[in-house]
């Protein structure tokens, strides 16, 4: 048989390796304030184009222009910034700690602070995250004490969980984080399902959905797809495309499909794409799907635009995979330096405010983590107790634990 009619398989390749020029040519960035806002209440097919175009806000002037623009305060700008700087400096302060064998893993969120904290304030109380382990901006946002996570970070005596989940896998109810979990896409569908039980009790709370793009790959991520469009959930479904999932680049996880926001075209729902790094557009899009969900419109596909600028974990080493310059040549910018800059044209901030606010919140940091270790660490100083581990499972503790607990003398 000739080579021609032989079969081949096909693998895709990032458009550079280790060493090589960081290329992103092939991310098509619209100019700011170039993309319609549609009403809230348009039909899917009727925006189609959103999910292949990037909704932007801010310009390289640091103006805020176009349709998307004008929702959010002076104020809540100001706020939003703070929060940034804050999830910021307590990621160095916590990586720091993991180095010194003060705790055993952590994740950092650098480069894509806007998208989770600029989401969190486009939700009501009682509205519930179901999140992957890189949206602690929600907790910023949302006012979660910072003690609390450096305790579970730590797994110290005062951790929340008990040391039975990894340090930085969050769960708060009462701050709308549902418990994450390290087997991902599980969260889409369970997203899907809360949304859809919320709608069943006539209540008034939605739900929102988070994953990354190389977990979009998941069967679940689809299953919570076909669930939500048949329904109508008051879900938003949230992907964040980091441009790597651990150590592949996300063109495996797209597959032929032009971009993630593409994949909610084929379940009827309206999908569009945003700025990851614009944190007025971040919030102008969730606030737009997030009415649309409280309405009964159901549920909005989102692709936030983004790049992870740190390694994937402390466990991982990114030049392995990607040119080490690769974060510099990202197109879309820094989310912090870019609402700085914004907020110094409007006149309410400046380079030495700023400067000023950095060591304020690092203090801060600095202050809270002390306080956290003095109540131990994760080689040191005091841990929740054994018997912890078989409290809060069950409603009512089964026989077969009583008899493990009586057995480990706790």
């Amino acid at each position: 048989m000739s080579d021609a009619g032989r079969l081949s398989f096909h693998v895709p390749a990032p458009a550079v390796r280790p060493g090589g020029t960081p290329d992103f040519s092939d991310v098509k960035i619209p100019p700011a304030g170039e993309v319609r806002r549609p009403e809230v209440d348009v039909a899917a097919e009727e925006i189609r184009d959103l999910a292949y175009s990037i909704i932007r806000v801010l310009n390289r002037a640091g103006e805020a222009i176009g349709p998307w623009a004008g929702r959010l305060s002076k104020d809540e700008l100001l706020e939003g910034l703070r929060h940034m700087m804050t999830l910021r400096a307590f990621d160095a302060r916590m990586l720091m700690a993991q180095r010194q064998g003060k705790t055993s893993f952590y994740m950092q969120h650098m480069g894509e602070e806007a998208v989770s904290c600029a989401f969190r304030k486009a939700l009501a109380p009682g509205d519930m995250n179901f999140p992957t382990y890189r949206q602690a901006g929600l907790l910023i946002a949302g006012g979660y004490p910072m003690a609390k996570m450096m305790a579970q970070i730590y797994s110290n005596e005062l951790d929340p969980l008990k040391g039975r989940q990894l340090p930085i896998m969050y769960s708060s109810r009462e701050h709308g984080f549902f418990s994450i979990s390290g087997n991902l896409a599980t969260q889409f569908v369970q997203a899907v399902g809360w949304a859809m039980a919320s709608a069943m009790k006539r209540d008034t709370k939605i739900a929102a959905g988070w994953i990354g793009d190389g977990s979009t790959a998941e069967s679940d991520f689809h299953a919570a797809l076909v669930f939500a469009s048949t329904y109508k959930a008051p879900v938003v479904l949230n992907i964040v495309n980091n441009q790597w999932a651990i150590s592949t680049f996300q063109g495996i996880a797209r597959g032929g499909s032009g971009t993630f926001a593409a994949r909610g075209l084929g379940f009827g729902m309206p999908a569009l794409r945003v700025d990851g790094n614009d944190y007025l557009a971040v919030h102008a899009v969730a606030k737009w799907a997030v009415e649309r969900a409280r309405r009964n419109l159901g549920p909005t596909l989102i692709e936030y635009v983004t790049y992870r600028v740190g390694a994937h974990s402390t466990s991982d080493d990114p030049t392995a995979y990607r040119p080490k310059t690769e974060s510099d040549a990202w197109p879309l910018g820094d989310p912090v330096l870019r609402l700085k800059q914004h907020l110094i044209r409007l006149g309410v901030w400046s380079e030495e405010r700023h400067k000023q606010a950095e060591a304020e919140i690092l203090a801060t940091v600095i202050e809270t983590q002390r306080e956290a270790e003095a109540h131990g660490t994760l080689h040191s100083g005091p841990h929740p107790s054994a018997r912890d581990m078989f409290e809060g499972v069950y409603e009512a503790m089964p026989p077969h634990l009583r008899r493990q607990r009586q057995q480990a003398g706790v």
